[in-house]
């Protein structure tokens, strides 16, 4: 990869692994309807002057449901409910792990020996988080926070059906698709009066915490992230995403004062470790499929 190109994997890294930290600062003052609502209303304003690509709305939709609005609602419901912001920097990051078993169990694309060593550290290295569990958040927040990385990884599959079509228009009409339902049951389950209070209400910290997750880590990164996806093969960008959970558990600890006892912090490198080997371990020669990483 070129110097510059490596800058930019490594700065769209850097954006989603601070995104989890906006991302618990917005809930501050937001549902986590309404904050995953205005995340996705902000990354679909290009909508307006970018055509809706070129794939039917069944595509559109079930892709849209999975990789974004499943993943990040879960997500936002889970560190809402205390699940701490740099375990669920690493847990999302999981999806590498549940997009290559969903491969291997949908479309018996068999998985290399290294891929099979990652995917049994990294299933390890989530038990022994889940011995964690209870003690500072609860067994539902968890069972929330693991719908995402599932979530994501379906949509991950299901991209494969968008093939050549133009990445920044696409993402833009997946978040439309997701924002609209979002909104629906913002108004359904926070009501009408409480929704339009948090929006008139919305201080400049959290309109700033929108503008990151909507503007930048979900429209600006995802293009960056495209771009380099098509560039280059997948095994060279991919394992940049490795550092999103490292940023994100070091901007907790910094920004929130997160600590990690023995048994977490040894589950969290563990699944780490696990998705690296996963990621840079030699494929079956198959056609590559990009696999996209988590943000925030």
């Amino acid at each position: 990869m070129k110097p510059a190109d490596v800058c930019i994997a490594v700065l769209v890294a850097v954006i989603w692994g601070l995104a989890f930290v906006a991302s618990r600062i917005a809930l501050d003052e937001f549902s986590p309807e309404l904050m995953t609502t205005l995340r996705f209303a902000i990354a679909a304003l290009p909508c307006l002057l970018v055509p809706r690509p070129k794939v039917s709305w069944t595509v559109l939709v079930s892709i849209s449901f999975t990789l974004f609005l499943g993943q990040f609602l879960a997500q936002a419901f889970a560190i809402a409910h205390g699940v701490p912001v740099g375990l669920s920097s690493v847990i999302v990051q999981s999806q590498a792990l549940f997009t290559i078993g969903l491969a291997a169990l949908l479309f018996r694309e068999r998985p290399s020996s290294g891929q099979t060593v990652g995917i049994g550290v990294a299933v390890a290295g989530l038990a022994m988080i889940g011995g964690t569990v209870g003690y500072d958040f609860s067994v539902g927040a968890f069972a929330i926070l693991m719908i995402s990385p599932l979530s994501f990884a379906v949509g991950n599959l299901l991209l494969r059906r968008a093939n050549d079509v133009p990445m920044f228009d696409l993402f833009a009409w997946l978040c439309l698709v997701s924002a609209v339902p979002l909104f629906l049951l913002t108004l359904v389950s926070n009501g009408p009066q409480p929704t339009w209070q948090a929006l008139t209400g919305m201080s400049l910290t959290g309109l700033w915490c929108m503008i990151g997750l909507g503007g930048i880590s979900t429209s600006i990164a995802y293009w960056l992230w495209g771009r380099l996806l098509r560039d280059y093969p997948a095994a060279q960008v991919v394992p940049f995403a490795l550092l999103v959970p490292f940023v994100g558990s070091a901007a907790s600890s910094v920004v929130f004062g997160e600590t990690f006892g023995p048994l977490r912090l040894a589950g969290m490198i563990t699944v780490v470790g696990g998705i690296a080997i996963m990621l840079l371990s030699r494929r079956p020669q198959v056609p590559e499929q990009p696999v996209l990483p988590k943000i925030a």
